[in-house]
């Protein structure tokens, strides 16, 4: 069977891990897989080595003109893609966000979380790329509730996968080489913005270290197409005002990323909205401690794994119960969840449904 998967970025974001780690997956099962992207900013490969059993098809996209808007760059973005994908050799074409849905037409899209946006050709371009496709996957079934409830739509539930052992058996002196630069720490992966609850981390963090004054706060990624510099800007001044100097990595070499979610003693994950949690999925596999926000789609996922928390208070309560607990049982079962979830079951799952989908009608 021929598949491409599409995404709109070369950047790890949580979408674009996710159609690297299924396109790899589906080609170690035999199937011609093609990855298509857009390469912001000259980029000419994704942000880590491929297998090269995946074909890729990076398609340029050059930084716009000074004070090009959100809304002007996805059109942008939805023009080039669209300007350089054929459909006509692929049995499935499978888009894995709004913006690569909008640019190849007939597909099969992933809803990875539903978005509600302000900027009218964002919101055009989310609402498209639900209606529009053919066949729908969502990687929890809460997210597919939403879309039930919201459009009519019943998509086929197909959780992510996480690449277990890279992050369960992390080198040691990696480790302990993180250790030794940040000292103890709580990490949160997915940079600075309003989506993942950093303002509210903020002040959790603020109450914490009352009890915990040791404890660092570390942000690494936030890689994103979006525009986020006022946000960042008000959680820089917030954290100024409570006194605070969290460590603000950016993003991390892929290489790199194991041994600094292990070496963490908390992992953090206060996201407002979410399909799934990889990165959190990640932590667990790492057996690292998670705080989550209190979300249907995280309690559905994670469940007793987990510690949950609502406002920045619980948060840090949270935080604080889970650098002091050392309960093995917890950690287990949280390194459980993570291995049951594999690659290659998401990529069976995946081409089960295919095969629904290219069957010849009877």
């Amino acid at each position: 069977m021929k598949i491409a998967l599409l995404s709109y970025s070369t950047k790890p974001r949580g979408g674009v891990v996710h159609t690297l780690a299924l396109a790899e997956a589906l080609a170690a099962l035999g199937e011609d897989v093609t990855v298509w992207t857009l390469g912001r900013g000259g980029d000419a490969g994704f942000f880590r080595p491929v297998d090269p059993a995946v074909r890729l098809r990076i398609v340029p996209f050059p930084d716009g003109p000074a004070g090009e808007t959100v809304g002007a760059r996805v059109l942008r973005s939805i023009a080039a893609l669209r300007a350089a994908f054929d459909p006509a050799p692929y049995d499935i074409v499978h888009a894995q966000d709004c913006i690569s849905a909008n640019a190849v037409g007939r597909c099969v899209r992933t809803v990875h979380h539903i978005d509600h946006f302000t900027t009218p050709e964002l919101a055009a371009c989310h609402e498209r790329a639900i209606v529009e496709p053919y066949a729908h996957v969502c990687v929890s079934a809460a997210v597919a509730t939403e879309l039930a409830d919201g459009w009519g739509i019943e998509a086929t539930v197909i959780p992510n996968g996480v690449a277990y052992d890279r992050f369960a058996a992390t080198d040691r002196a990696a480790r302990a080489s993180w250790r030794s630069r940040l000292g103890r720490y709580i990490l949160t992966v997915g940079g600075i913005e309003p989506r993942k609850g950093s303002l509210d981390l903020l002040e959790a963090y603020a109450l914490l270290r009352a009890e915990h004054p040791d404890v660092r706060l570390v942000v690494a990624g936030g890689e994103t197409l979006f525009d986020y510099r006022d946000y960042r800007a008000r959680w820089e001044r917030r954290a100024a005002e409570l006194g605070l100097a969290p460590v603000v990595q950016g993003p991390v070499p892929d290489d790199e990323l194991p041994s600094l979610v292990a070496a963490a003693d908390a992992f953090a994950f206060p996201s407002v909205k979410e399909g799934f949690g990889l990165a959190a999925m990640e932590a667990l596999a790492a057996g690292v401690p998670l705080v989550v926000r209190e979300l249907p789609v995280l309690r559905e996922v994670f469940g007793p794994a987990a510690r949950f928390a609502t406002t920045p208070e619980d948060l840090a309560r949270e935080l604080a119960a889970a650098l002091t607990d050392h309960d093995p049982a917890r950690r287990t079962a949280g390194q459980d969840l993570a291995a049951h979830h594999t690659w290659t079951d998401t990529a069976h799952r995946h081409l089960t449904l295919y095969r629904t989908l290219t069957r010849p009608a009877s």
